[in-house]
């Protein structure tokens, strides 16, 4: 088979493609997805109102989030399958919300064009599944051949054909970024379809493949989480918790998603309590605030000498008044 060297897909950020044809043809409705993307949030608030179109959360095998129209009403309901457009074909995925309004239309619009919902899973559909998982089985042991024999070395994750069998992404991790784009051209030929590789980060891997935190509970990632949020070693400083990273950091080797969800409440105990080196006056003697217990209430001080004193978060404010 002849590939055009046009056709493959370059590795930037974390994934890279290759597609037996390819070609772009402009359309109409092109032009009016561009035009809805410049619309502002009220704009197309009021739109919404006007037309009465509502938009799916649907979540695709491949664990991304994307958004579609239900056009024909199609009566669906969270956690129910349904076949959805793709840029090449069709998918399936499965439903997270019915009726998205508001702060959901940023990340709506972070995917750009926005498809409509097909159908319901029928029968038929839960056949062509069963096939498909099959064909996955057998691309990831061609895959794992083809790949010993290429100078790299990677981490397979999860195989996934497009529903209509007109893509296959494969997942992996590796360490730094690697240039496959002599190992994309063999599996385009082996596999006579459009190639995708992706690389995961370790964020990825643990939403993937599951398991248990440190808590006893399995991994906010692969239960209730949609998207990973940003935690910095400042929410841990908040929190009291400790500079060791190996006992702040989760499996995936990056800091527990647990911070973020709780620095808000911090961050409200600790508009009561004084920031950390504060210098304090405490019965004529120079202190610095050396830690806060949001809990107990109590504020640890430290002198010059080396002298740790506490006092109650009554005490401070006291003082505090008395300036």
């Amino acid at each position: 088979m002849n590939i055009d060297e046009s056709n493959v897909g370059v590795l930037r950020g974390t994934s890279c493609t290759l597609s037996p044809c390819s070609e772009t043809v402009p359309t109409s409705d092109q032009h009016k997805d561009e035009f809805i993307e410049t619309m502002s949030d009220e704009s197309l608030e009021e739109t919404e109102e006007e037309t009465g179109n509502e938009y799916v959360e649907v979540e695709m095998r491949s664990w991304k989030i994307l958004y579609f129209l239900n056009p024909n009403n199609i009566k669906i309901q969270p956690d129910d399958d349904v076949i959805v457009e793709v840029d090449r074909g069709q998918d399936i995925g499965k439903v997270m919300h019915t009726s998205l309004r508001g702060k959901e239309y940023d990340e709506m619009h972070k995917q750009g064009k926005v498809l409509s919902i097909i159908r319901a899973t029928t029968e038929s559909d839960i056949a062509s599944m069963e096939e498909l998982e099959e064909r996955e089985r057998l691309a990831t042991e061609k895959f794992l051949d083809t790949v010993v024999r290429y100078p790299f070395e990677m981490k397979w994750l999860d195989t996934v054909y497009q529903f209509d069998g007109n893509r296959v992404t494969f997942f992996f991790s590796a360490d730094g970024r690697i240039d496959f784009r002599e190992f994309v051209r063999e599996l385009s030929r082996l596999f006579k379809t459009r190639i995708e590789l992706h690389q995961s980060t370790g964020r990825d891997e643990a939403k993937k493949l599951g398991g248990y935190g440190m808590c006893g509970n399995q991994y906010c990632c692969s239960t209730f989480m949609k998207r990973f949020n940003q935690v910095t070693i400042k929410m841990a400083k908040d929190q009291n918790l400790s500079g060791n990273l190996s006992k702040i950091s989760g499996p995936c080797g990056r800091l527990l998603c647990c911070l973020h969800f709780e620095e808000d409440f911090y961050a409200e105990l600790a508009k009561d309590f004084p920031e950390i080196g504060d210098e304090i006056n405490w019965q004529g003697r120079k202190m610095y605030v050396y830690r806060n217990d949001f809990y107990a209430e109590t504020i640890c001080l430290t002198s010059d000498s080396q002298e740790i004193l506490n006092i109650s978060l009554t005490q401070y404010k006291d003082l505090k008044r008395k300036k």
